[in-house]
């Protein structure tokens, strides 16, 4: 008799199953079906963590530009490769001086981290050596546009980057410029650019009462004079390091930084944790190097091998899939703690880019990573049931001309039947 009971009810829990994704799949389809995805590519796979069933699959093995979905591998990669604590310098004492040569550390002097020890460790020492010559890459990404050279969202990527590689401009009742090394470099002048294109002159209306942050143009003697300047000491530069074992100085932790990139969607952060990664790898930094690393170890599983060109998702030339994006989703919800995880990732009406989106009633139901270009919007992630089921999805949309915020309503549409559904 108790066997004929559990039949039964195996029976009745395989067809509720099936019928609750046989309900999502034709209110999906109706939805996309619309005329308003008429003219764009749509792609969307929808799985069930635990069993891994698919409630719904369109699209999912062609390939997209993922704008800044491309910032989920980057995040797997950090996990993988990078300690707890980000490495802030590579270090050597010869006699009375200390040498030194960047990692990539991005927050190294940034105004969103409250972090000195690296400022701390430099006051320490009177003479100083910077050596430059460590970084095997281009300033910019490949596929970057040259014409957004000026705002926030495209600084150069540097093996020691400081101010987070902008110059951050504001007025209260003076000017107020950080790094003050730039403060004779801004113009008060009303300009369709923020900077040159060639050069560290700057432009800030001081009718604005907003704050500018602004790329500026790096090299070695810059980097140098900005550290003179923040140390109030000098620093010389050498072609070389001694023979000899490096040291490895830390900064802050890990997950601080994982959360502002993820959640903020911030580009510059993004990038140099893939040339950080590289640290890890080799004395030269080469973002190409962490790449190549992670496809080959340990992403060597996904079924269509992306076209990963940077850390960020500024260029076009990426390409991954829906189903290769979630499989990344389901390996680090494998192997990482699930409440880790979650709190990295911007949380639907709640933080980051999703906060005036997919909000929860009243529970957040969302944890995902938007990404957006011109006619591209994506959102991949993890997705809540209100039956405490927990979905891993990945929605990409390339080459509509519609309102985002009209697109985003339909996704949301979805999202929302999706959770209350299954």
């Amino acid at each position: 008799m108790k066997l004929v009971i559990y039949m039964f009810l195996v029976v009745m829990f395989l067809v509720g199953c099936t019928s609750s994704r046989t309900i999502i799949q034709k209110k999906t389809e109706s939805v996309l079906l619309e005329s308003f995805f008429e003219n764009q590519f749509t792609g969307l796979l929808i799985v069930d963590a635990q069993n891994k069933d698919t409630l719904y699959q369109q699209n999912h093995t062609k390939y997209f530009t993922p704008a800044s979905n491309t910032k989920i591998f980057t995040l797997f990669t950090a996990l993988k490769m990078l300690p707890d604590s980000i490495p802030a310098l590579k270090y050597m004492m010869l006699e009375d001086s200390l040498f030194i040569e960047g990692t990539g550390d991005p927050t190294f002097m940034h105004s969103d981290f409250d972090n000195t020890t690296t400022v701390d460790f430099l006051k320490a020492h009177e003479n100083i050596a910077f050596h430059p010559n460590n970084f095997n890459e281009e300033k910019y990404g490949p596929g970057w546009s040259w014409g957004d050279y000026s705002y926030y969202y495209q600084p150069e990527r540097t093996a020691l980057p400081m101010y987070g590689n902008v110059t951050t401009v504001h007025k209260n009742d003076s000017l107020i410029v950080i790094p003050a090394y730039f403060k004779d470099k801004v113009v008060d002048m009303d300009f369709s650019r923020n900077r040159e294109k060639e050069r560290n002159l700057f432009f800030f209306d001081s009718k604005r009462t907003d704050t500018l942050s602004i790329p500026f143009i790096t090299d070695s003697t810059l980097t140098k004079e900005l550290l003179a300047n923040a140390l109030d000491k000098k620093i010389s530069i050498v072609n070389r390091m001694p023979e000899g074992t490096k040291s490895t100085l830390y900064s802050m932790p890990k997950d601080t930084v994982l959360r502002k990139m993820m959640q903020d969607s911030d580009n510059f952060l993004a990038e140099q944790l893939l040339v950080l990664a590289s640290s890890t790898l080799s004395d030269t930094l080469n973002v190409s190097k962490a790449r190549d690393y992670m496809l080959e170890n340990h992403l060597s599983y996904l079924k269509q091998a992306p076209r990963w060109v940077d850390g960020s998702g500024l260029s076009r030339y990426n390409l991954f899939t829906p189903e290769s994006i979630v499989q990344v989703l389901d390996k680090m919800l494998g192997e990482f703690p699930r409440e880790m995880l979650f709190n990295i990732f911007a949380v639907g009406g709640v933080s980051g880019t999703l906060e005036n989106w997919y909000k929860g009633a009243p529970m957040p139901y969302i944890y995902a990573k938007t990404g957006t270009l011109s006619n591209n919007h994506c959102v991949s992630g993890y997705l809540l049931t209100n039956s405490g089921k927990t979905l891993i999805f990945s929605f990409m949309n390339n080459h509509y001309r519609q309102s985002t915020s009209e697109l985003k309503q339909r996704m949301q549409s979805i999202f929302e039947h999706v959770r209350d559904t299954y």
